[in-house]
């Protein structure tokens, strides 16, 4: 049985691309060409970005349209990564909140991308 190995965003600028998500993962790219950057989500998983410009077939859709979603272990972390993520400089679409499924946030990327943070639990 086949098993999901990638997510693949399409960016403006996978080099540029890559330097974001290395460092705010704490990962280095296993992988960066001019159309093309890879890097290590965890065992047997990769997040993928591919140049909008290049991805055959061309993708109708562009940043914003889905999330990728990060589960932390407790509310603290929560509002610990979003001070960091805040003072790095990352748009905030949806300040720290607590929703029906736990505490969250979400960031944007350069090129859009939700990143949401959650922890699991009531309030």
């Amino acid at each position: 049985m086949a098993e999901f190995s990638f997510v693949i965003l399409y960016v403006d600028n996978p080099p540029a691309s890559a330097d974001f998500y290395a460092d705010l993962l704490g990962r280095p790219p296993v992988e960066v060409s001019p159309t093309f950057a890879m890097l290590p989500l965890r065992e047997g998983v990769m997040l993928g970005l591919w140049s909008r410009h290049t991805v055959a077939p061309a993708a109708a859709a562009a940043g914003g349209g889905t999330e990728i979603a990060l589960a932390v272990e407790s509310f603290d972390v929560v509002d610990a990564l979003h001070a960091d993520w805040s003072g790095r400089g990352l748009a905030i679409a949806q300040a720290p909140t607590v929703m029906d499924f736990g505490r969250t946030f979400v960031a944007l990327d350069p090129d859009g991308h939700r990143l949401r943070v959650m922890a699991m639990g009531e309030a």
